[in-house]
């Protein structure tokens, strides 16, 4: 974790836990006060508020760059973070008889965030606060790898790279200076580089003057780190299109197909998640029957095979959403606006209810609540011609919902298909509970705001 998102959270603690303070004192209302007997209700209100900010990505180092997503992630995450700590008296203090206290405790809450948050970009945010960075890289690849940094962190400054492959003519590529090994250690003498990305797929351009300098910096407590961890730290995601043939040695997915436990959960969530949901599903079908009947003129459920865990086949069921002769031109991505489905169907996909008939095959145990969604035969046969290691998403259960689908939107072109990937990657590689609640949260979240395309 990065020294500006540990700034962040320690803050965003502080002046929440500040501001109730401030305020039990001033209007004489204990029900905000910190004190001996309350104090493990201050831990409980620290902890939802760390957990959402995470969820809603107050931490996300881009997004908390630009105040439009800034604050606006803040009201949520202020808004949920007050309704969960009063609907858990169990955990915390009881609701004050007089209910206009409540009122004063969202604000309490929320108030401080915004205007921290604001003020963090005033500041924090500005150019002197960048992360100026050298590249360890191959010419032929420094444009890419630090285009690919840019594009995440607005404040992530590339100064320069070192090339470790074969020579060029210019001093400069693409924009970026290349350094000398001379040039990179004055940079560091006069303190106007933070950071070394080692980006370098050719191990033989890593000379042992190099290798010697950057252990100097390591000793030095100067920042030495590989371009995949920094990619993914800051997006979340596999950089697949990057590695390469070295893909294997940056993703262990056997790491939790080997841990019992994690298994053994994740198998109960879904027997448990699956049962709830199927109650729930058939409460809902004389509903979406009558909304069926009137609107979609069809059968009820749709069903189709898709690719499963260890490429099985299987047949998925839901809701139909669409016009009967919705494929009468063939396989085809659903996309944005998409003229086959029908307005019940758009309610019943921005809901998410049409997916509810899969918690069938979730109990079957064909899917799991969370994992990559499964995609049709003949779309990932196309896809895998063209996005390495596309078909590594199959060594995991398909999912009803997943890192992908609360992280990105609908898109149909290799390039969105493969951000997809990259984020079904980074799933698989570090999936554990915190990351799964992570993503039902988010879930959940996108059904309340009708957010489901």
């Amino acid at each position: 974790m990065s020294e500006r998102k540990i700034l962040l959270r320690i803050i965003d603690v502080f002046v929440v836990l500040a501001s109730l303070e401030l305020v039990g004192i001033i209007f004489g209302l204990e029900y905000f006060s910190i004190n001996e007997r309350q104090w493990m209700w201050s831990v409980i209100l620290a902890f939802y508020l760390l957990f959402f900010a995470t969820v809603f990505e107050l931490y996300n180092l881009q997004r908390a760059s630009r105040i439009t997503g800034s604050l606006k992630s803040a009201i949520t995450v202020g808004s949920i973070t007050s309704l969960f700590y009063l609907l858990t008296p169990f955990f915390t203090p009881e609701l004050p008889d007089n209910r206009i206290q409540i009122l004063y405790f969202y604000f309490a809450v929320t108030l401080p965030l915004l205007l921290w948050r604001a003020i963090y970009i005033k500041l924090f945010a500005s150019a002197r606060f960048n992360k100026n960075s050298i590249l360890i890289v191959d010419a032929g690849e420094a444009a890419m790898v630090a285009q690919s940094l840019q594009d995440v962190d607005p404040n992530y400054d590339i100064k320069g790279y070192i090339n470790t492959g074969p020579a060029v003519q210019s001093g400069h590529f693409v924009g970026i200076k290349e350094l000398s090994l001379t040039d990179a250690h004055e940079l560091f003498k006069s303190r106007k580089i933070t950071e070394v990305v080692v980006a370098s797929s050719e191990v033989e351009g890593i000379t042992s003057n190099l290798y010697r300098w950057l252990i100097e910096l390591v000793e030095s407590g100067y920042s030495v780190r590989e371009y995949t961890q920094v990619y993914e730290e800051m997006t979340d995601r596999i950089p697949v299109q990057y590695v390469g043939k070295d893909f294997y040695k940056y993703f262990p997915f056997a790491r939790n197909n080997q841990n019992r436990l994690y298994k053994v959960y994740h198998r109960a969530f879904d027997i448990v998640a699956s049962l709830l949901g199927l109650i729930f599903c058939v409460i809902l079908i004389p509903f979406v029957l009558i909304g069926n009947i009137c609107a979609n003129r069809g059968r009820l459920f749709y069903m189709q095979e898709r690719v499963g865990l260890n490429r099985k086949i299987f047949k998925i069921i839901k809701f139909r959403t669409m016009v009967r002769d919705a494929e009468k031109l063939g396989a085809q991505f659903a996309i944005k606006n998409d003229v086959r489905i029908t307005r019940f169907g758009k309610f019943l996909r921005a809901t998410r209810i049409d997916e509810f008939p899969q918690f069938w095959n979730i109990l079957k145990g064909e899917m799991s609540v969370i994992g990559p969604r499964p995609e049709r035969e003949v779309f990932v046969e196309q896809l895998s011609e063209k996005i390495p290691f596309y078909e590594t998403r199959h060594v995991v259960k398909p999912g009803l919902t997943g890192w992908a689908q609360v992280k990105t939107k609908y898109g149909v072109t290799d390039e969105d298909h493969l951000r997809k990937l990259q984020y079904d990657l980074f799933y698989i590689k570090k999936r554990s509970v915190f990351l799964d609640m992570r993503i039902i949260v988010k879930t959940l979240s996108t059904i309340v705001f009708f957010k489901g395309q």
